[in-house]
């Protein structure tokens, strides 16, 4: 072992004070601007009237159970939406991608389907499978839970099929040019050479677009299934205070926070990646 230098530890201690010294202006500064809004916050003519419709605690204590159970809905919906949007969009991306001639039909069909969904918007998709669908009056009609979910899959669907198409358009053509050589077929090659790739390079867009449905997935209240956001509607239609809508509120931040931390770890990941710096 090569003892440091003196250069090498007064180095260390300088840049140790000046971390402790940025920590020391972040948090006064974090401090000063918190007071800044609280004071002006407080300080509003109209905040005791505010605090008593959207922050009070009593009314925040009975709408929690409830509302907690209507985010139990919106979690199990997530899952399921999040897994069918995710096979869906890679189904898409995959028939843009094929350049046959024989396959222009499937091409144009999911590049119709890409700019249909993406420029929806997602309430109106929403309203037509939930209310237009039944309105049919067809047997064998998925309750308006399922059609809500159809809905949601559908329009993300179509967001992460060109997060896909991206990654698979960005792995050099050399790549699929030498699994070909070495006797690949083009299923096999997708398989094992591209998608690989193209998943790893889009896994931060692709999160980010799972913690957007987190959010959206409260839309499904519109549709009438009581989630956290009908069950919230439901309390302050009887107590005239909006309060459960800030539980319901604080409850799908606190739902993203852990979707949100990997998004953010996976994003800095990909980028030491590139930089040639895995951390190790």
């Amino acid at each position: 072992m090569f003892e440091r230098s003196a250069i090498q530890r007064e180095r260390e201690r300088y840049r140790r004070r000046q971390t402790m010294l940025s920590v020391l202006v972040a948090a006064v500064s974090t401090a000063m601007i918190g007071g800044l809004l609280l004071v002006s916050i407080t300080g509003a003519p109209g905040w005791r009237r505010v605090r008593e419709s959207f922050l009070d605690p009593q009314t925040a204590a009975k709408a929690l159970p409830v509302v907690l159970h209507g985010l139990w809905l919106n979690i199990q919906l997530l899952a399921w939406c999040a897994a069918g949007a995710l096979a869906l969009g890679l189904a898409i991306a995959t028939l843009r991608t094929l350049r046959r001639p024989v396959f222009f039909p499937l091409r144009a069909l999911a590049t119709g389907y890409t700019y249909t969904f993406r420029g929806m918007p997602l309430i109106i998709t929403l309203y037509v499978f939930a209310f237009g669908i039944p309105g049919l009056r067809l047997s064998g009609t998925p309750t308006v839970l399922w059609l809500g979910g159809a809905a949601l899959v559908l329009t993300y669907a179509a967001y992460i099929a060109e997060v896909f198409r991206a990654g698979i358009e960005s792995v050099h053509p050399s790549q699929r040019a030498a699994a070909r050589s070495l006797g690949l077929t083009y299923r096999q090659t997708m398989r094992h050479v591209v998608l690989p790739q193209a998943v790893r390079r889009v896994a931060p867009p692709l999160l980010n677009d799972l913690v957007a449905m987190q959010k959206d997935v409260g839309l499904i209240s519109l549709a009438g299934p009581v989630d956290a956001i009908r069950a919230a509607q439901i309390q302050t239609s009887v107590t005239y205070d909006y309060t459960p809508y800030i539980v319901a509120g604080v409850l799908f931040v606190v739902l993203a926070i852990p979707l949100v931390a990997v998004t953010d770890w996976v994003t800095l990941r990909a980028a030491r990646r590139q930089s040639g710096d895995l951390g190790l």
